[in-house]
Formats: structure tokens, C-alpha cells, sequence
């Protein structure tokens, strides 16, 4: 009575009723990219469902959307681990070196615009200071370095490394920072006289004016923790120095079209 009133053939009831507990190509097709993204997100606990597709894709040469990937994920409960952002208020600019760059993150080229900061580390109970060098251009790290109990060096380290980059270059530099200590002693300004950088500073308590090292300070903890187990490895320096090349060479990053800094970098026509 229902096929007639439905006007469809027995047969094709018939068909139905022997497939209809067999998932069809398309049903096969999540089930196989959800398997993929819960392996992904095992490894990559920070990651979202864009970096996680991309890395997929990638890997595995499937064609899918990000919606599709966005809805298998929420299916499954798969979440990234990493904190979300505070909106904190603005502060005063500094009376030496005020903010030159004013949002304007747009790097044409390799060692135009240079960003520098320091976050914190803890391993196994103790906690470090961990000292960056950043090319906004691609995100590359060009140097970084470690200390303890507030050890100036690493900032110098860093300096240093710039200070020869530029020298390779022969064109200006400007190396964006925050307020902080070191940056704003005159030691450290004595450190690059003579050398092509121009400096620029964030306003006080501003994160927001120096975004692109500041958003990765807590992406890239979050990776160190999650996926280095930097809290208890046995070799703090070797662990970072190997996040680092990982970061540069391997890891897919949004900004850059899910490719890592050394493969856009080339893809861009630099060595």
C-alpha cells in the first residue's frame, strides 16, 4: 500500500531495504576523513579543523572542503586544546622609539620587518625564558635562545644574529619589539648602533601592536607541551632546537596558505 501511494517500484524498495544498513560512498567517505582528523588531532592537539584539513590533504591527497571537515570534526568532538584570546586596553607609545609599523604587517620581502619577544617555558618544575626572532615576512624563527632567573643574553643572542643578517643585506631592518626591560635600555640600544635597523616599539600593555609574535607565543606553547612534551623531555635545548625546525620547514601555517615559512619563502622566489 505504501509503494503504491509513494508511487515507487518494488524493486526499488526492495533495494533500499538490502542496503540501508550499508553506508553508501559518500557516508564511507566521512567515516575515512573523521578516522583521518582524530589521527591528525592526536598529534597536533592545537591545531584547528582549517590546519588540520590542510595537514590531510597534504599528507593524504584527498579532496574535501573545510565545511566538511568542520562538520566531521563537531561530530566526533574534535576540539583544539589551545586558549582563546583577551582583549586588553591600549597603553602609552615609547618616548624613544615609538610605533612605526601601526598594523601595517604587509612584508614584501625577507628581513624588512623583524619582530622580537621573550615568553616563559616551564620544564619539569623550573621556569625559563625563551627568546625569539621572527621574520614577519613568512613567520620564519631566524634565531631564538634560552636562560634562566632573568639572564639577558638570549635578547643579545638574538640581536646579534640580526645584526649580522642585516649586514648581509645591506638595507634597513626594523626590528619591532615590546616596552620591555632590555628592549628599552640603552645597552641594548648601544648594542645595534652603526648597523641598518630602525627600531619600533609596541605601546605599553599593548599585545595587540605586535600581534604576529604575540599570537604565536601561545600557539607555540601549547605545540612545545602537547606534542614535544616539553614539560618532562630530558633535553630542553635539543627539543627546542628541533620545534624550531619543525616550525620553519614542516609546520602548515594559515597565514601562509598552509605552507610552512622555508616553502613559501621559496615558493616567493627567496632563498
Amino acid at each position: 500500500m505504501l509503494i503504491r501511494l509513494l508511487e515507487i517500484k518494488p524493486s526499488s524498495y526492495y533495494k533500499w531495504l538490502k542496503r540501508k544498513d550499508t553506508p553508501n560512498r559518500y557516508e564511507r567517505f566521512r567515516l575515512e576523513l573523521t578516522t583521518f582528523l582524530r589521527q591528525a588531532n592526536q598529534q597536533h592537539k592545537t591545531w584547528g579543523y582549517h590546519r588540520l584539513a590542510a595537514f590531510i590533504r597534504s599528507e593524504t591527497g584527498l579532496i574535501f572542503s573545510d565545511l566538511l571537515a568542520h562538520k566531521c570534526c563537531k561530530e566526533a568532538g574534535i576540539r583544539s586544546k589551545a586558549r582563546p584570546y583577551r582583549y586588553r586596553k591600549t597603553g602609552a607609545e615609547h618616548i624613544r622609539f615609538p610605533n612605526t609599523v601601526k598594523g601595517h604587517w604587509n612584508a614584501c620581502e625577507p628581513m624588512s620587518l623583524v619582530v622580537s619577544d621573550m615568553t616563559c617555558v616551564m620544564h619539569k618544575g623550573l621556569r625559563y625564558e625563551w627568546t625569539i626572532l621572527l621574520d614577519t615576512f613568512n613567520n620564519e624563527i631566524l634565531a631564538h635562545a634560552l636562560s634562566r632567573n632573568g639572564d639577558n643574553a638570549p635578547y643579545y643572542h638574538c640581536l646579534e644574529a640580526l645584526k649580522q643578517k642585516s649586514l648581509l643585506l645591506n638595507r634597513t631592518v626594523t626590528l619591532h619589539t615590546d616596552q620591555g626591560a632590555v628592549f628599552s635600555s640603552r645597552g641594548f640600544q648601544l648594542s645595534h648602533e652603526g648597523y641598518p635597523i630602525l627600531r619600533s616599539m609596541s605601546r605599553v600593555g599593548t599585545p595587540t601592536d605586535n600581534p604576529v609574535i604575540e599570537a604565536l607565543n601561545g600557539w607555540v606553547k601549547n605545540e612545545l607541551y602537547l606534542e614535544f612534551n616539553l614539560r618532562n623531555t630530558d633535553d630542553l635545548l635539543g627539543t627546542l632546537n628541533r620545534y624550531v625546525s619543525f616550525f620553519n620547514r614542516d609546520r602548515p601555517a594559515a597565514a601562509l596558505n598552509y605552507k610552512s615559512p622555508v616553502q613559501f619563502k621559496i615558493e616567493q622566489g627567496f632563498s
